[in-house]
């Protein structure tokens, strides 16, 4: 079984906004991937964007930066 580790994940309204997610975290180097939106957590579309809990200022910077919209953010553990 995997060891669970603190994350931050982000939920989205569309896919476009995860897509535009995923290249904003490339261009900016920070680690994470698109994952199926954990049951627990409401995503309109169904994909949210899951990194390391410490990336979460950097990560909610390149939104900022990029103009995406998101449903939430949060951090739990996965």
């Amino acid at each position: 079984m995997r060891e669970k580790k603190p994350r931050v994940v982000v939920t989205f309204h569309t896919t476009a906004e995860a897509m535009a997610t995923e290249k904003a975290c490339r261009d900016r180097e920070i680690e994470g991937r698109l994952i199926s939106a954990p049951r627990e957590l409401s995503a309109d579309c169904g994909i949210a964007w899951c990194g390391a809990a410490e990336t979460r200022g950097t990560l909610e910077s390149a939104l900022s930066d990029a103009k995406i919209e998101y449903a939430g953010i949060y951090e739990m553990e996965l």
